[in-house]
């Protein structure tokens, strides 16, 4: 689809007058003639496995299938927690988020922590951020290193000033608002009827944050910039614009199975989902991810015709991915396969050499090697290999072997490698997200998948192979030993578990039960109401 009419691309001063009165007025140090730019594309909930390029012949992803053509994919990438602030606050500071301080979905990243846009900001760059961020405060300039910080607060406010919604066209129906996630039927605030937001297309929220970054870059195309352009799709409840409407059949996809090993952990919200429902749930997020590709083609069209191209370093990922009927489950708080691998593209130009990274690679090897690819200070903590020797056509000496995620509101760590998916959980913590199961306090639960015979995660092998278990859990308490603040505290003579005990409770506070309901949740509340 085509970008919107060069009239669409005109957000309101008050962005100009907000946001740009923070860049600085002089750049540090000598600076090339045409530095590279960034642009950083994210997306929320975006599974690896639903995108055209990585096999999905159900996936309609035009946008995001040409950059992973153009550009280079890595496709066995992981987000380091698996719910949205630890894995964004990870991703901005390269530390995992137990050192990054941002272990929960309420919690605030401290500004005393160095990001991405801090480090490019004092390599002279004007860094920009349009969306979500889960940055759990008011956005204002300067937050974090962002001169402009349009963060989901700011872009709902001025969305519902700015896009008064055109008459829908009779006879459609569409979602019934507002929606209360866990109070509502999961078969409604996980649109189980594929239907779309009352809205046209040019009036959608994600259209309006694509129209403002486009509007951003013409705005800045003659400065070195650091753009973050951040969609709240595909997140439930997977929206999706009027004329998107019966894109996608429920009739066309099929539930998962689910093993006879999953019952225990399936939430309850999602026990009384029949298989017709699960279907249209499917469907509503192949949509809302279709609608999140033609938004980022139009910030990506807009970067060409510009003639930015050449010099831009485009990235694209999301925060984590998402079950889609996996075990049981429409959510991605959970150690699955789905719910951790996560879509990475890199493009650049005549620097980053098009193909495909099948080593194990994570959230935390990103940052640092933008940072060193822009030459832009490094970040003094760093718990990450940098991708930087892929992006110069070349192979790390020690590829990673195995990649580690935490999900300590859950207390739980995972490890996987070439064969095993390692799961490990205190099971003393009464979960608090809405996704409680029949049985909340289980005590402590050791999995173990051979990912070679058995891809899907059905059957535990842990009490058949001790040594494995063995060496997962060692590897977990390597990563935490090495990098978790209360390291020095471990108490002497701990057993392996009793030691991943220590480590996996949060520090960073138990949020209120209503903690269920996030951000963006209770954005769509607000805008409905």
């Amino acid at each position: 689809m085509q970008p919107y009419p060069e009239s669409y691309y005109r957000i309101a001063d008050v962005i100009t007058r907000r946001a740009f009165c923070a860049a600085p007025a002089v750049l540090t140090g000598a600076q090339p003639e045409k530095r590279p730019n960034l642009l950083f594309l994210m997306a929320d909930d975006h599974a690896a496995y639903v995108h055209g390029a990585d096999g999905d012949r159900l996936a309609r992803t035009p946008n995001l299938d040409r950059l992973a053509g153009e550009g280079l994919r890595f496709s066995r990438h992981y987000c380091n927690s698996p719910v949205c602030t630890p894995s964004r606050q990870s991703l901005l500071t390269g530390q995992y988020p137990h050192a990054a301080g941002v272990t929960q979905l309420r919690t605030p990243l401290s500004d005393a922590k160095p990001t991405l846009a801090k480090q490019l900001r004092e390599a002279g760059y004007q860094t920009a951020t349009f969306g979500k961020m889960h940055f759990n405060r008011p956005g204002t300039p300067g937050l974090h290193g962002f001169d402009v910080c349009m963060t989901e607060d700011q872009m709902m406010k001025l969305w519902r000033e700015q896009v008064k919604p055109a008459p829908l066209p009779e006879g459609v129906d569409t979602q019934e608002l507002p929606w209360r996630p866990f109070k509502t039927p999961a078969s409604q605030w996980l649109n189980g009827d594929t239907l779309p937001y009352p809205r046209m297309d040019a009036d959608m929220r994600g259209t309006f944050i694509a129209r403002s970054a486009c509007d951003y870059l013409e705005a800045n195309a003659g400065k070195p910039f650091a753009l973050w352009v951040s969609l709240h799709e595909p997140h439930s409840p997977f929206d999706f614009p009027v004329e998107d409407r019966g894109e996608f059949q429920a009739s066309a996809f099929t539930a998962p199975r689910v093993g006879p090993q999953d019952a225990w952990q399936i939430p309850l919200i999602f026990r009384d989902l029949s298989a017709e429902q699960k279907r249209g749930i499917m469907a509503a997020y192949y949509a809302s991810t279709h609608f999140l590709d033609r938004n980022l083609g139009r910030v990506l069209a807009k970067l060409s015709s510009l003639g930015l191209d050449d010099n831009t370093l485009v990235v694209y990922t999301a925060d984590h991915g998402y079950c889609l009927g996996h075990h049981g489950r429409f959510e991605k708080h959970c150690g699955y396969e789905p719910a951790l691998r996560v879509p990475l593209l890199v493009k650049w130009p005549g620097r980053v050499k098009p193909g495909v990274v099948r080593d194990f690679t994570e959230h935390v090897d990103l940052g640092p090697a933008i940072l060193e690819m822009l030459g832009a200070p490094p970040l003094p903590v760093t718990h990450g290999r940098p991708l930087t020797p892929y992006l110069r056509g070349a192979r790390p000496a020690s590829p990673r072997d195995h990649v580690f995620l935490e999900y300590q509101q859950n207390e739980e760590v995972y490890v996987r490698d070439e064969r095993w998916k390692f799961i490990y959980g205190t099971g003393k913590y009464r979960r608090e997200d809405g996704y409680e199961t029949d049985n909340p306090t289980p005590g402590r639960y050791v999995r173990l998948f051979d990912l070679r015979s058995d891809p899907g995660e059905f059957r535990d092998m842990s009490k058949r192979e001790p040594k494995a278990v063995e060496r997962m859990m060692g590897l977990a308490l390597a990563r935490f030993r090495a990098s978790h603040p209360d390291a020095a505290a471990e108490p002497r003579g701990l057993s392996p578990a009793d030691a991943l005990d220590f480590y996996l409770p949060a520090r960073d506070g138990s949020p209120p039960a209503n903690a269920m309901i996030d951000r963006q949740e209770r954005e769509t509340l607000a805008a409905a109401g």
